[in-house]
């Protein structure tokens, strides 16, 4: 009998890196996580160590292939936030805040400290700002060049030589191969295949110097992800990683895409979903973790305002990519109840009710709501209503200066406020969903199924909420680290034991659970929903009030 073959997948998320040795089948064989860390040197400022986090690469990989011979390990993929990876001539990382720690030297996704370069690079109106919905995000990666350009010029712009989104760093260090992957050079730096770089934008922005040397320092040869490179792993990364050297590497994808690889391809058959017998078009892969990303495909470009794309290859090869997202959803979550006077209650009724494995505080607060309810749970948001925008607005309005609102708020600060204050937040991201859904169909997209991953598709609330909010069913992958198993996706295509991603997420992303919209509060959604539009009608009047002379 053959001896069982595996993949590597490895995920460097906001706070953590994780590794999952996954089967030619998509099973999770085993998995492993590390923290890394996360400088905040001033407001709006968040900064990483790009050789930390190659370390902690190597530590979970020992992990997960502990006990396997190391022949059975067929490939490795890397997925990682779009953070900034800046080194020198000599591959050694610069710091990217003045006075910094040489090896802090990642600028992180969620660093804004580049608004101000991002507004300026909009109001150029050039051409390449119809593929990032008309608007330049600080998360992108031109006003982060910009900055360290103005900013940091003697300690970082002039010793710098490489600059790498954190997922092609990754794949650089395994395999000494600097080609970049169309995923990130698309979709965080203008790039547009066939052309390539477009120079005139470049110089617009007075960034012509990167594309010196035939653009060595932002990346000249690109491929699709999952495209072998190089020899694969190098004898160094190898040994720093205990596998075998020459092992294939796929070319890496952002982490939301490696999600999407994760699930929006699985067969669907037998359960009975609008989307079965129709292309792949008709889904939506949504990774819900820190903040969201909402993945479409289409095989024609579409252009929709306000969301990123149309990106060709970024995701699947040759089919195009638009890419919605919400700026802070785990992470408001988070936010709104932890800093609500009553957390410190919460935390003890959770403790108590499961004192030996210690009840998650979003289960407590499940099921509190539940046990309030006479019908559904969600009727319980109707006094209450909350604008999610708290970190700015990425999609569909694509406005960084966006505020959160909380409207219904009384003098009480019971726990039973904060449980409503929690669902009105959930109910918010779930219309923002929506929101970003509408602008998408108005575009030529036809969306018929959800398809969800990430740390929130764990949160029963959040995936019924959202299956409520927009009418749509929701899938739950049958392997609840997608991305781990898209990471995975992208060595399996490598080795060659796939001829394609398409042939690969379909045999290895599989279907756990399927979420159905409850249709009974369908109406309840569409007032919401008209109470949602209206407050930011409301923010933007209060804001035109303020700023009259």
């Amino acid at each position: 009998m053959m001896a069982e073959v595996y993949y590597v997948g490895v995920d460097v998320g906001t706070a953590s890196v994780r590794a999952a040795l996954v089967t030619r089948e998509g099973q999770l064989s085993s998995t492993a996580e590390e923290p890394i860390s996360i400088w905040e040197p001033q407001s709006d400022h968040y900064v990483q160590s790009s050789t930390e986090i190659w370390h902690k690469c190597c530590t979970v990989v020992k992990k997960v292939t502990q006990g396997v011979e190391r022949s059975q390990v067929r490939g490795i993929g890397f997925d990682a936030t779009c953070s900034l990876v800046v080194l020198d001539q000599s591959f050694q990382p610069v710091p990217v805040n003045q006075g910094g720690d040489t090896q802090r030297n990642v600028v992180m996704w969620m660093d804004h400290r580049a608004a101000e370069q991002a507004a300026r690079i909009t109001n150029t109106g050039h051409g390449v700002l119809s593929r990032v919905g008309g608007v330049m995000s600080p998360e992108m990666q031109p006003p982060k060049l910009l900055w360290l350009k103005e900013n940091v010029k003697e300690s970082c712009w002039n010793k710098a030589a490489n600059f790498f989104d954190l997922p092609d760093f990754l794949s650089w260090k395994a395999t000494g191969c600097l080609t970049r992957s169309l995923c990130t050079l698309v979709c965080k730096w203008t790039y547009c295949p066939p052309e390539g770089w477009d120079v005139s934008f470049w110089t617009a922005i007075g960034l012509e110097d990167l594309l010196e040397n035939n653009a060595s320092k932002i990346g000249s040869v690109t491929c699709s992800p999952g495209s072998p490179l190089g020899d694969g792993l190098t004898q160094e990364a190898a040994a720093d990683l205990g596998l075998d050297p020459g092992t294939s590497v796929g070319a890496s994808l952002i982490d939301a895409h490696a999600g999407g690889l994760g699930v929006i391809g699985a067969d669907v058959k037998g359960f009975g979903l609008p989307c079965e017998d129709q292309p792949i078009t008709s889904r939506l892969a949504m990774i819900c973790g820190t903040s969201s990303c909402h993945m479409a495909i289409s095989e024609r470009p579409l252009f929709v305002p306000g969301v990123w794309g149309p990106c060709l290859s970024a995701m699947v090869p040759d089919m195009w990519l638009n890419e919605g997202g919400q700026s802070a959803t785990g992470r408001l979550i988070d936010h709104v109840v932890k800093g609500h006077a009553a957390y410190a209650q919460l935390q003890e009724q959770a403790q108590q009710r499961s004192p030996f494995t210690g009840e998650s505080i979003y289960s407590y607060l499940n099921s509190h709501l539940s046990l309030k309810a006479s019908s559904a749970v969600d009727l319980l948001g109707s006094g209450l209503h909350v604008w999610p925008d708290f970190h700015g607005n990425r999609s569909p309005l694509a406005d960084p200066t966006l505020k959160g609102m909380v409207i219904g708020l009384s003098l009480s600060q019971t726990l039973e406020d904060l449980a409503l204050l929690y669902l009105a937040t959930v109910q918010a991201l779930a219309l923002g969903t929506r929101h970003i859904l509408e602008a998408m169909k108005e575009a030529g997209h036809d969306i018929r199924t959800l398809f969800l991953c990430g740390g929130l598709s764990k949160n029963a609330l959040f995936v019924q909420v959202h299956a409520n909010a927009t009418g749509l069913p929701v899938v739950l992958p049958d392997q609840m680290e997608a991305v781990l198993v898209g990471a995975a996706i992208l060595g399996a295509c490598a080795s060659q034991d796939y001829s394609s991603i398409q042939e690969a997420m379909g045999r290895m992303a599989k279907v756990g659970k399927v979420v159905q919209p409850n249709r009974e509060i369908q109406s309840f959604y569409e007032k919401k929903y008209k109470v949602f539009l209206r407050l930011i009608d409301h923010q933007r009047e209060y804001q035109a009030l303020m700023n009259q002379r």
